[in-house]
């Protein structure tokens, strides 16, 4: 099969309003606190979306934009439902394939784990999350997205291993991506900062909040 690509590249998140996101930062951190590092993480994935050789960036968005937003999205707004009609929803904004989306949690990302996704023969690919859940889903097809998703439960130790068996039951040839840790608690904060490239957003503050006296 020839090269495909360039791709869609979606990324799904919440505007970073206080007490609606990253509420598991807090404690330690309060709601203003866990806002700004989401902001920060928000912003670092989306800079390193620019970075990436696609066709399209998409920002699937609850909420609305601020300044953390770089020019060069697309912004449609999330779906109704829980998570998985949500994710669903995302790659009904997609023409065609393939499309990759991912979320707004692992600021560590690099443009150099995405560069190749899409450019293979593979039919999806899947990027596991250290807790159990999946940090990007990609479809060569994206139109098969609702049947793929709906139904698989969210937020839970086995949504990855759930979402990557409806993949492999449908005979897709997945492409696996490397593992990585979301920021949701104090401990993956300070965990996925120590492996955020130099110079990082997300680095940045939280260093910032150590040194007012957290």
């Amino acid at each position: 099969m020839s090269a495909r690509l360039p791709a869609t590249l979606l990324v799904i998140a919440k505007e970073p309003v206080p007490g609606r996101v990253k509420t598991r930062l807090t404690p330690p951190y309060t709601p203003q606190e866990a806002a700004a590092l989401a902001e920060a993480a928000l912003a670092d994935t989306l800079h390193t979306v620019l970075k990436v050789p696609v066709r399209r960036r998409v920002l699937v968005l609850d909420g609305v934009p601020g300044p953390w937003l770089p020019p060069g999205f697309d912004i449609v707004p999330q779906g109704a439902g829980g998570l998985d009609e949500r994710i669903a929803a995302a790659f009904g904004h997609c023409d065609r394939g393939p499309a990759v989306l991912i979320g707004m949690d692992t600021p560590q990302l690099t443009a150099d784990l995405l560069a190749d996704v899409g450019r293979d023969s593979a039919d999806a690919w899947f990027g596991p999350a250290a807790d159990g859940g999946f940090w990007a889903l990609g479809l060569a097809d994206p139109a098969h997205a609702a049947v793929l998703v709906r139904g698989v439960p969210m937020s839970t130790d086995r949504t990855g291993a759930i979402q990557r068996r409806r993949l492999a039951e449908a005979g897709l040839n997945v492409s696996e991506l490397p593992v990585l840790r979301d920021v949701d608690t104090a401990a993956d904060a300070a965990a996925v900062a120590a492996c955020c490239p130099p110079g990082s957003r997300f680095t940045t503050t939280l260093n910032s909040l150590a040194e007012a006296g957290r």
